[in-house]
């Protein structure tokens, strides 16, 4: 059995694992590198091993920086099963065609305004390619092993996070490999905590939040005074938020702060069809994939205007009445929330809430950064309004969350690979590994690759 790095080695994003044994190949996840141009390029680089000769996919979760390079590689000659939990290809039917559809007009805008320096602009994949991909995703039970090529067996299990996220483990003649996927938190507002580990023998985990833990306080209390601020200066508040989980959180935020009359009752926009879509796939999910029960997922979802067509969004950016406006996407890299930033950032009197990571080279790491002009489509354009962030909504496990994740392994593995973070984060959680809980850890590179062979008779006396 062999392991291979291909992708979110070093980085946040591009997650992509690569298992050997028995003759097959085996990919765990197939993401999209976002942030910093160089990564993004990456995106456009030959796949690093043939992909026809890849006999299946494993899917932990829906996210773009996990599933969002499918498309292409089905494009490019993946014909094998996407096994995937059942919400997990719910939540791909809504953001593949959405993406492909967004590379498409990008480029068609790109190629109209003349800012590209490539003639034409191209999409990466188009809509077509991604509705093509979907008819090869395969949903399996969850907690139920699965047979996989070359002798390998599949199990899945909730990992919290997003709907229909979950922890993949191969079991194969060497031994179990356990891929965390992006792990949830303990106490999420709205989803469950991630299964603990069990006894695998070797894991591949997630270390976004390897360094430091969620900042302490009530999301509740701390958006409610954001807002308050906002409206006393007549400004709208702008929170460019990931259409999936986060700005359903949000939105249970909001219904929570004018239940309790935290801050005055105000208009709230939801400015995204995929968040929209996602919305609804969240309603349908309620009592089986999250907390919320059916009657107060209702109750939480109505708290807002979805923004369906084209027309409804130009009217929205061009209004001046003090509102919440919910957009897509969560590091502010691309979709409807650049024509609201356009319209609102050059005015102080607005707020723009930051409510999440934002991976290095995004927009909204600028904006946290600081910057007083940032470029959108071609030009530069003022930063005046207030530029806040929150960290309390994430939905990613922090230290602590991964390290007691880690910890409740029925035995200990027989070697962890920290991987999907940057360099900083992913080494102190090696270094913690190690230290606390006594397992060897290492942080790969991109490209290695890794024999695991069988476990000696006599190795476990």
């Amino acid at each position: 059995m062999q392991l291979g790095f291909l992708g979110a080695a070093g980085t946040v994003t591009g997650s992509k694992y690569l298992v050997e044994a028995g003759g097959a190949r085996v990919l765990v996840d197939c993401g999209l590198y976002q942030g910093l141009k160089p990564l993004r390029l990456r995106n456009w680089s030959a796949f690093p091993v043939p992909p026809e000769s890849i006999d299946a996919v494993v899917l932990t979760h829906a996210h773009i920086d996990h599933s969002g390079q499918l498309p292409a590689l089905v494009r490019d000659g993946f014909a094998g099963p996407i096994y995937c939990s059942r919400w997990t290809r719910e939540l791909c039917e809504i953001l593949w065609p959405d993406a492909g559809m967004l590379q498409e007009e990008d480029a068609s805008y790109a190629n109209r305004k003349g800012f590209s320096k490539h003639h034409p602009a191209l999409p990466l994949y188009t809509r077509a390619d991604a509705l093509r991909a979907l008819g090869q995703l395969t949903p399996i039970e969850l907690a139920r092993w699965h047979e996989l090529p070359g002798a390998q067996a599949l199990r899945l299990s909730p990992a919290g996070h997003i709907l229909g996220a979950c922890s993949a483990e191969l079991r194969g003649d060497a031994g179990s490999i356990l891929f965390s996927g992006d792990l949830g938190r303990s106490d999420d507002l709205l989803m469950r905590a991630p299964t603990p580990p069990g006894r695998p023998d070797w894991i591949v985990v997630e270390s976004t939040y390897g360094d430091r833990n969620h900042a302490a306080g009530d999301p509740f209390a701390l958006l409610a005074e954001i807002l308050r601020r906002t409206l006393a200066r007549g400004g709208t508040l702008l929170i460019p938020a990931f259409a999936v989980g986060r700005a359903q959180t949000l939105l249970y935020c909001l219904h929570e702060i004018f239940r309790r009359q935290l801050a005055p009752r105000t208009p709230v926009y939801v400015n995204s069809p995929m968040a929209t879509d996602v919305t609804d796939l969240f309603r349908r999910a309620a009592g089986a994939a999250h907390k919320l029960a059916p009657e107060q997922c209702e109750d939480v979802c109505s708290v807002a205007r979805f923004t369906r067509s084209v027309e409804e969004s130009v009217q929205l950016v061009a209004s001046r009445e003090p509102a919440v406006i919910i957009s897509a996407s969560g590091m502010a890299s691309g979709g409807r929330v650049l024509h609201h930033l356009k319209s609102l950032a050059p005015d102080a009197r607005n707020t723009i809430l930051l409510s999440g990571f934002q991976a290095p080279g995004t927009r909204g790491d600028a904006l946290a950064r600081g910057v007083r002009s940032i470029k959108i489509h071609g030009g530069y354009v003022d930063v005046a309004a207030e530029v806040a962030q929150l960290d309390v909504f994430s939905a990613h496990a922090d230290q602590s969350d991964l390290l007691a994740w880690l910890g409740a392994c029925e035995a200990r593995p027989r070697g962890v690979f920290v991987t999907h973070g940057e360099g900083v984060p992913a080494d102190t959680l090696r270094r913690l590994c190690a230290d606390r809980l006594g397992f060897e850890a290492r942080v790969p590179e991109l490209g290695e690759h890794v024999p695991l062979a069988r476990r000696r008779p006599d190795a476990a006396r």
